[in-house]
């Protein structure tokens, strides 16, 4: 059934509860390390509240009641009626999946479903103390049932059996209340128990005193007011504590007398508390709180849509201000060259103002981790503690949504791989806690994140023997790979260090899919690890997909662009001093042997026979940690370009991954460098 509402309402409401969701996320797993932030619980409150809100106004009533019955329970901790467990936050959170769940169905256009009596019987019961929270309860209630036992047990053992009347006088219960401070069970002072300090409430029912030996209390009635003391209930003594009368000791060892409280169990429910009279009390006027100046709305929500026709309207900006740049070289005229300086700097201007509006903080993809990683932590029996740095750290739309599944296929698998099981880290001599540092921050025009951890690190030995025994490469051709050749055997398809598979790891998908993931982002990947001391995986992205630097070569009157995240050095050579390895061509260069490729032969039809030229250009690129030259006919020099998707006629072609308009409007083609090498290089 699709939902019948207002079409901006309803976007509105999509916007601000989805940001609220995000958010909420983050929150409940921080809320599990500072259960005692006020602020905390009164934030992740006021997010159920507000969801539930909105959903009400569009009588979305499946939403409303899970956020309500969640928002119940914040309620409760946020007043101290129960406390924040780790049980407790596994209901909430199971919650919130299910509120997710919901919220997706609303943005689908469908209306959601119930969540499970089962989770709103239980949310339910997690209101009223039941559970879990009735298990710290019940355990705490038992330590105040028994200081009270212990209590009564002094009283018995100090009273002195009765000798005669039934009466006692004032003065001699005041005594007896100081005698009893005096001497308690074990024979020293008796201390107030932990609790609110209370004022004494008289004795009642006590019968006038009739002088001379009679003024005391039967042991009877002594074992009646007892009775009518835990008859009037335990909960009674949390706001308030009655001093209890004793027998009389012998006069010379009367004490000052201080009035005994007993705590109330931590997390009773709150009918069984008696407060104090207001009588008693003296509340003190608030202060007025200074009023705060409102401030005014200094953003404006903008669909993403606008913003992509603005940035391509700014590409083409670029195109043209590359091919004015060109021409005014050409231009020898002093004022000309002026204006397309000026040009050039405006544009320049205008295309980072332009790429700050599609920014969005890394935080948005980083708010996720702390779940997953809390969730996968307690599945595994491990204990983990994230850390998150650089949030702030700004990049394109875009790339934030691209790199959201490489990251967390990265942080399972430091989480799943890497940290030890807390008895594995005791015996090496580590915390039983592990870490898990996941970062960004901007370098120049990339963004540099990093997956580290500080668990048992990956031994490229092992590495080179699995890779043998899998067969993707004969025991030769391991035993020459580095150290970091061999880590990066873990981004090959199919190639798992788990031997058994779970529904956390062991197909050996995961990290294959990062590197292909990263790979059409135009960006890199680097492994470094010290067995038994950690990981860390480096991710290297250009900040904006829309726009990229490239390095424009020739191949005889065709323009190509190699993206420049991937160059690594220039060099002009001799093409016959070069050398020739099992059938390959190869360049040393400092004293490593490169394989170098013709682009011609590739790019260029007709260009199969016939004779290449003695000298030509090399281009050294790296793709992973594999470094080759290409042999090109020309190099134009570094220019920006915008990416135009290929068309229906071209899509797909390997080694192509779209188009441009080079300065001197010719059109060029971006290469798509591993996967030109995949399609080529093999045959």
């Amino acid at each position: 059934m699709s939902l019948d509402v207002d079409e901006e309402i309803l976007q509105d409401f999509l916007v601000e509860a989805g940001e609220i969701l995000e958010l909420l996320s983050e929150q409940l797993v921080d809320l599990e390390h500072r259960p005692e932030d006020s602020e905390l619980l009164n934030a992740i409150f006021r997010g159920f509240h507000t969801v539930k809100g909105g959903a009400g106004f569009m009588q979305l009533t499946a939403l409303v009641a899970c956020c309500h019955a969640a928002e119940n329970v914040f309620d409760k901790l946020r007043n101290n009626d129960i406390q924040v467990t780790t049980a407790l936050m596994d209901v909430v959170l199971q919650a919130l999946d299910t509120i997710n769940a919901q919220f997706d169905c609303v943005r689908s256009g469908e209306t959601p479903e119930e969540a499970s009596s089962e989770l709103l019987e239980t949310l339910g019961a997690l209101t009223r103390g039941e559970l879990p929270e009735s298990e710290v309860a019940s355990a705490v209630a038992a330590d105040a049932d028994a200081e009270f036992d212990q209590l009564l047990d002094a009283i018995t053992e100090v009273a002195a059996p009765a000798a005669s009347s039934d009466d006692i006088t004032d003065d001699e219960f005041e005594a007896l209340l100081d005698e009893l401070h005096g001497k308690g069970k074990h024979g020293g002072i008796v201390e107030p128990l932990a609790g609110m300090p209370v004022e004494p409430v008289a004795p009642a029912a006590a019968k006038p005193a009739t002088g001379g030996d009679d003024d005391i209390i039967t042991e009877d009635e002594f074992e009646a007011l007892l009775d009518e003391l835990q008859a009037q209930g335990k909960g009674a003594f949390a706001d308030q504590a009655t001093p209890v009368p004793t027998p009389p000791a012998a006069p010379a060892e009367v004490a000052q007398a201080a009035p005994i409280s007993v705590p109330a169990p931590a997390s009773a429910p709150a009918a069984a508390l008696v407060k104090s009279s207001p009588a008693k009390s003296t509340p003190t006027a608030a202060a007025p709180k200074a009023e705060k100046p409102v401030a005014a709305e200094t953003t404006v929500r903008v669909d993403t849509q606008r913003l992509d026709e603005i940035m391509n309207m700014v590409g083409e900006l670029v195109l043209v201000r590359n091919r004015l740049v060109r021409l005014g070289a050409t231009i020898a005229d002093e004022e000309v060259g002026k204006a397309v300086a000026s040009l050039d700097m405006v544009t320049a201007d205008l295309q980072m103002s332009v790429m700050k509006t599609r920014m969005q903080p890394i935080k948005k993809v980083f708010g996720r981790f702390p779940r997953v990683v809390r969730d996968l932590a307690r599945t595994l029996k491990k204990e983990i503690n994230l850390e998150l740095r650089g949030e702030d750290t700004d990049l394109d739309k875009n790339l934030v949504e691209a790199l959201a599944d490489p990251l967390v296929h990265l942080v399972r698998n430091a989480v799943d791989h890497g940290v030890e099981t807390p008895e594995v880290r005791e015996a090496a001599g580590k915390p039983r806690v592990g870490v898990v540092i996941l970062s960004a921050e901007q370098e120049g025009d990339h963004i540099l994140l990093s997956i580290a951890d500080d668990g048992a690190g990956m031994d490229a030995d092992k590495l080179r023997m699995l890779a043998v025994e899998k067969g993707m490469m004969e025991q030769d051709a391991a035993d020459r790979l580095t150290d970091n050749e061999a880590f990066n055997l873990i981004f090959a398809a199919g190639f798992s260090t788990k031997k058994e598979i779970s529904n956390v790891s062991g197909r050996g998908v995961g990290m294959d899919v990062v590197k292909t993931k990263i790979t059409q982002l135009n960006g890199t990947l680097v492994i470094d690890s010290v067995p038994g001391k950690g990981s860390r995986i480096e991710i290297k992205v250009p900040l904006t997909l829309a726009i990229m630097p490239t390095l424009m070569v020739m191949l005889g009157n065709q323009a190509f662009a190699l993206p420049l995240v991937s160059v690594n050095e220039i060099f002009h050579l001799n093409l016959t001093h070069t050398n020739v390895i099992d059938g390959q061509e190869v360049v040393v260069v400092r004293e490593k042997a490169l394989p170098l490729f013709h682009l011609r032969r590739w790019l260029v039809n007709g260009c199969v026979g016939e004779q290449l030229p003695e000298t030509g250009h090399v281009v050294i690129v790296t793709v992973g940690t594999q470094r080759v030259g290409f042999i090109v006919d020309q190099l134009v020099g570094q220019e920006e370009v915008v990416i135009k998707p290929l068309g229906k006629m071209l899509l797909g072609t390997p080694g192509m991954s779209g188009a441009t308009i080079t300065g001197d409007g010719r059109i060029a083609l971006i290469l798509d460098i591993p996967s030109l090498l995949k399609r080529y290089a093999s045959h």
